[in-house]
């Protein structure tokens, strides 16, 4: 998607990858199926909040990217668009936040 420049998509794609971790996550510790974007970021702040190793970073990392997410689906205009430099970021990040997911649901 950023070889090709779409930027909208690859920021809303990274954001989906973190949300179905955080799913994922949320699934394996307590058997239930959150749905929306507000239930899943306060479920996984529940679950995780005395985990040290997902810094700062990965816990910003959701609300971060739903922004991108926002206005890859909804905003219209001039500068509606999520930057090159923004779509790398949430890439990188996401990569890094669906590995903790995988890790912490490893670890039980």
């Amino acid at each position: 998607m950023l070889a090709m420049q779409l930027h909208d998509a690859a920021g809303r794609t990274a954001y989906l990858a973190g949300f179905h971790a955080a799913q994922a996550l949320i699934s394996e510790r307590t058997g239930r199926a959150v749905k929306t974007h507000r239930g899943v970021a306060a479920e996984l702040h529940r679950l995780t909040k005395d985990d040290p190793s997902l810094d700062i970073g990965l816990r910003a990392f959701l609300g971060r990217t739903h922004q991108l997410k926002g206005i890859a689906d909804y905003e219209t205009g001039p500068g509606a668009e999520v930057s090159p430099e923004q779509a790398t970021e949430a890439i990188e990040v996401g990569k890094r936040f669906v590995a903790k997911m995988a890790e912490i649901i490893e670890r039980g």
